[in-house]
Formats: structure tokens, sequence, C-alpha cells
């Protein structure tokens, strides 16, 4: 299990490392990260695509850092529409550092793009629209479950803290890594 917290904290921070602002430099990996990270040039995309927002957000670069190990950045810079569960800083930290430190490996680089694929899918879910029971298909194959009570919604066990719409989808803040059901 903590393999895969950690691969699937990996593949966000990967597909969310992807993608700047036009004429922005690529963003290093966190100091003291100690993975290292592949030079990935981040192409040039307007201030409102989701990966601009996630390079732009200080409460993401751990999620940018596992796209661009991930070589997921063009990915979730394409035009979508996309809806991607972004989950903070915070929300990696949840997991143990040496497994986030082993998914950032050049090595684990496919373990860590299945769960960042777990963490985006086609088409522009808004918050309001998502239903209780409701399944949502990833890019990865696998599904996730929304739940909504009482206004809040979730998707699996990590809560939605924030909408953002962008350019190319809609970026949904979670305060959880999701985890791919074991194939």
């Amino acid at each position: 299990m903590n393999r895969l917290v950690s691969l699937l904290a990996l593949a966000l921070l990967g597909t969310l490392a992807c993608s700047r602002q036009e004429g922005a430099p690529a963003k290093t990996p966190p100091a003291g990260s100690g993975a290292a990270q592949p030079a990935v040039e981040i192409p040039p995309l307007d201030a409102n695509n989701i990966v601009s927002i996630a390079v732009g957000s200080k409460d993401h670069t751990t999620l940018v850092t596992a796209l661009k190990a991930a070589n997921y950045v063009k990915s979730i810079a394409n035009p979508g529409p996309l809806t991607v569960f972004a989950p903070t800083n915070a929300a990696f930290d949840k997991i143990p550092k040496d497994t986030l430190t082993t998914l950032l490996k050049p090595e684990k680089q496919d373990d860590l793009r299945e769960i960042l694929k777990y963490h985006a899918t086609t088409s522009v879910y808004e918050a309001d629209t998502l239903k209780d029971g409701q399944q949502l298909a990833m890019a990865n194959g696998a599904k996730v479950t929304i739940h909504v009570k009482d206004g809040k919604v979730k998707v699996n066990d990590a809560n939605v803290v924030a909408s953002i719409r962008a350019s190319n989808g809609i970026v949904h803040v979670v305060d959880g890594v999701l985890l791919p059901p074991a194939k």
C-alpha cells in the first residue's frame, strides 16, 4: 500500500509539473527532495492552462515535480477538456518521504505516471455538477467515486477544498493523494 501511495503521489506531481506560463522558466524540484529530476521542457502555455495554474501555485510544487519526473506535463497541458484532482503539498506530506523519493526516480517513471493518470479525466466536471455515488473513469482506466454530503465533495477519500477553472478544463484541489486500485 505504501508503494502504491508513493507511486500515485509521484504521478500526480509529474502531471502538474509539465506546464508553465509562456516565457516563464521551468520550475525545479523542491530543495531536499533527494531525487534527481530530468530536464523537462515545459511548452509555452497561456496563464490559465491547468499546468500553468499548478506551476504558479506555492501549494502544488510537489505535484509539479511529480509531473516533470513522470514526463506527463504535455499530457496535462493538452487542449482538453480535462478535470484534474490536484493534491496539495500537504497531501503529499502524508505519504512516507522514502516512497515519494523512490517514485521520483527515473526507473519508476511508469509507476508515477499511472498514479498521476489516476488524478485526471477527460471532460470538465464542475464541483456543483458532481453527484453522490457518481463514478468517473480516469486516464489510467480505473474509476474514482464521488461522494457528496452537505454540499461538500470528496473524490474517493480526498476532500475537494477548492476548484479553479482553466482554459483547458478545471482543477479541483484535493487534500489527499488518490491511489489507483491494485490491478
